[in-house]
């Protein structure tokens, strides 16, 4: 087995895919979309990051392509539907970044809480600025969590060590299983009115799209403080500037720009707001280990054979089966999507019927087609809601 490894994937997910008995050919060069195609028909598999794009041309020239792997979490990347349809399997890493962006949460809540930034850059122009720099603690504080996923949950940990009351709202969590991790459940509009901190942990979507703007602003408590590592876009940047400037909010800790990358922003202009090029998860330990996560799954499948833990499109289907059903799984996944919009309130269960002859096939992976729909729209993390763990 040969796997192509792109975009400087960490050299210990190199060793992981030798050791495993992969052939690893390691290629830091940008290539065009016409040098990729020109060799990637000699590869059983191919990995890359962000910069390099596997487009339709390319799988169609990956004769003897198997897998494709992302080592992190988006797929925007990756052309998904044409992977699907040449049969490759697609698998990402959802998990490896959650400390980081967990972590990043937090240093920005206590900066933005410590008036650290401001600060630091003051005294390093020998401004000696203590008494215009009182900050708050976080002792006490109630912090709001929008989205309750693996980044939201393990925020919320780290919020109670530092004594703050942890409320939070998710369409697709129940209330026993935010009561589990300490979390008081609320709905939206009271999480909005009780927090003192408030961080977002959900994915861009049509309906998180400026999910905070002015009139949800107007909901908060004068003088709370926002904070979004979560995506651009979900809090509406001009309505964030007013509400800061006004005074309404007494400040914003923000990771994620609308539009990327930004240097320009009047955000910029508010010394009370904390702004990072998008650093979620950027550390050494998350860029290692989104590598070692995704040349492990090359060796499962690859070279022992295994089901893949984190296949964003397909997991293994028999050919049969395959062909029996491959006309309705996108039309589940849509039906899934459907659903889970005008579904209303927390989802305990849900119940699929067949009839006719569909019903006398393996339909097992429609169940799971229309399980990744319903719950794709409502995750934290674009990529991370796959044909594996969605059941």
């Amino acid at each position: 087995m040969k796997v192509l490894v792109l975009d400087n994937v960490s050299e210990k997910a190199v060793n992981i895919l030798s050791e495993g008995g992969i052939e690893a050919v390691v290629n830091n060069n940008k290539m065009t979309e016409e040098e990729l195609c020109g060799i990637i028909g000699e590869y059983d598999g191919v990995i890359v990051r962000s910069a390099t794009k596997i487009t339709a041309p390319v799988i169609a020239a990956g004769k003897n392509l198997k897998i494709i792997g992302r080592a992190g979490v988006g797929v925007d990347n990756i052309d998904i539907p044409a992977a699907t349809n040449a049969g490759l399997l697609v698998v990402n890493a959802p998990d490896g970044n959650t400390i980081a962006a967990t972590e990043q949460t937090m240093a920005l809540m206590l900066g933005l809480a410590r008036n650290l930034p401001q600060a630091h850059k003051d005294l390093k122009e020998g401004k000696w600025m203590r008494k215009e720099y009182l900050g708050v603690e976080l002792r006490n504080k109630v912090l709001g969590i929008i989205g309750l996923g693996r980044i939201g949950t393990a925020v919320a940990k780290r919020a109670q060590s530092f004594e703050m009351k942890t409320i939070g709202y998710d369409p697709m969590v129940s209330a026993d299983a935010a009561a589990a991790n300490g979390i008081a459940f609320k709905s939206l509009e009271e999480v909005l009115k009780e927090a003192d901190f408030l961080t977002l942990h959900i994915p861009k979507t049509k309906d998180s799209l400026n999910l905070i703007n002015k009139d949800t602003i107007a909901m908060m408590k004068d003088g709370a403080r926002i904070i979004n590592v979560a995506r651009g876009g979900v809090v509406n940047e001009e309505d964030l500037y007013e509400a800061v400037k006004s005074g309404k909010l007494a400040g914003a800790a923000i990771d994620v720009f609308a539009a990327e990358p930004t240097t320009e922003s009047p955000l910029f202009e508010l010394n009370n707001v904390v702004v990072a090029p998008h650093l979620g998860a950027s550390t050494k330990e998350a860029q290692v280990n989104v590598a070692l996560d995704v040349a492990e799954e090359f060796v499962n499948v690859l070279v022992k054979g295994e089901m893949a833990r984190n296949a964003v499109n397909l997991a293994p289907i028999k050919p049969d089966v395959l062909a029996a059903i491959k006309p309705y799984l996108v039309l589940a996944e849509k039906l899934g999507k459907l659903q889970s919009q005008l579904a209303s309130g927390s989802i305990r269960s849900i119940k699929i019927t067949y009839s006719g002859e569909l019903a006398q096939v393996e339909i097992s992976p429609l169940t799971i087609s229309f399980l990744k729909g319903f719950l794709e729209p409502m995750v934290e993390e674009a990529g991370s809601i796959n044909f594996v763990n969605a059941p």
